[in-house]
């Protein structure tokens, strides 16, 4: 299906509905660079958020992703307690780009494009960037966080990403199943890339059925050998009968069709963006179905990232991410208590941390 393109002026009013702070862009000709970096936030700090690499159909779609995404980032580190506002950079990926040192000079030239920011934004590892991505970045700026080289400690926050979700699991099956335990628990994973992984490994050594799903035939492989677990096709995992449902993959997936089919008590994953439309968080409230909001839960890798730039300590990370447990109960019950979405819930935290109000615009 064609992916509709939205109109500037439509983005512009959707940037003004979410409070939006500055829109920058950069184009270079010389080394094929064209990049956004919006940066949403910065009342509890500089902005923190991804460098997304990736091919668009146009410019606009970029745009369109930068501003949602950065939405959410400000969210996720309001909720999650710290000093960050939300950022997001995407970098327009010229189609089939394959020449190493042609990938190295966009990201030199985005690391002055970062750099001119002078800390305002501090940009890490996204979906087509990489820690050696990162690295060439951090030969023209301070402001990064997975770079590798002498002194630094970074390193892949997937697997901190994936402990978040699994914390967040373990507090939902407390307040939803009073289980202390994974033992028969049946969890669909869908999408098994970086995050994925891990997740998967987390849920196998503490007990759970799993059985995954996804479209890189190599991931499924890798899972399969390295934890024994079983696998269905992508186009039928979401009708598996299960007590945990994850999205782990691309966002938009929790459609309306979805939520009147499914059997799963709990959904929680990894994915960004999960709700189709925001609504759908109140029709799984009205099913009793449990949804931990993505942006909360998928918070451990931007602690990770913060943590290790910050102080680059990675001895911290856990200790932060592990507090996602009681971060998520304290939401459950206040969801309980007022009959709000947990969504709607979530978001309240977030932003009465950062303008102590109990309400704003959803993404």
């Amino acid at each position: 299906m064609k992916q509709r393109i939205p109109h500037y002026n439509a983005l512009m009013r959707y940037a003004k509905m979410l409070r939006f702070g500055e829109i920058h862009t950069k184009i270079d000709a010389k080394t094929g660079l064209q990049a956004i970096i919006a940066v949403h936030n910065t009342q509890l700090g500089p902005a923190l958020g991804g460098c997304r690499f990736y091919t668009y159909a146009a410019p606009e779609l970029a745009l369109k992703d930068a501003l949602r995404l950065s939405y959410g980032m400000t969210l996720k580190a309001a909720a999650c307690g710290l000093p960050h506002g939300g950022a997001k950079a995407v970098i327009l990926k010229p189609k089939n780009l394959t020449d190493l040192e042609a990938r190295k000079a966009i990201f030199r030239s985005f690391g002055d494009f970062v750099n001119e920011l002078k800390g305002q934004y501090i940009t890490a590892v996204d979906v087509g960037s990489s820690v050696e991505d990162m690295t060439t970045i951090f030969e023209r700026t301070p402001y990064v966080c997975g770079a590798t080289g002498p002194g630094r400690v970074d390193e892949d926050p997937s697997h901190s990403t994936a402990r978040g979700v699994f914390r967040a699991m373990e507090a939902a099956l407390k307040f939803k199943l009073k289980r202390d335990n994974f033992e028969n628990i049946h969890v669909v994973v869908q999408g098994v890339g970086h995050a994925g992984y891990h997740l998967v490994k987390y849920l196998t050594e503490h007990g759970a059925k799993v059985t995954i799903s996804d479209i890189n035939k190599s991931a499924i492989e890798k899972c399969v050998a390295d934890f024994n677990v079983a696998t269905i096709a992508a186009d039928k995992a979401e009708q598996l009968p299960c007590d945990i449902f994850s999205p782990c993959a691309m966002g938009g997936t929790i459609t309306h069709d979805f939520i009147h089919h499914t059997s799963a008590k709990i959904i929680a994953g990894s994915a960004n963006n999960q709700l189709a439309h925001h609504k759908n968080a109140a029709a799984m409230l009205a099913r009793d179905i449990l949804y931990l909001p993505d942006f909360l839960i998928n918070s451990g890798g931007l602690i990770n990232a913060a943590m290790t730039y910050t102080y680059q300590d990675l001895s911290m990370v856990d200790n932060k991410v592990d507090k996602i447990y009681d971060i998520v109960l304290t939401l459950l019950e206040r969801a309980a208590i007022n009959g709000k979405t947990t969504t709607a819930v979530a978001e309240e935290i977030a932003f009465e941390r950062l303008y102590n109000k109990s309400s704003e615009p959803r993404a």
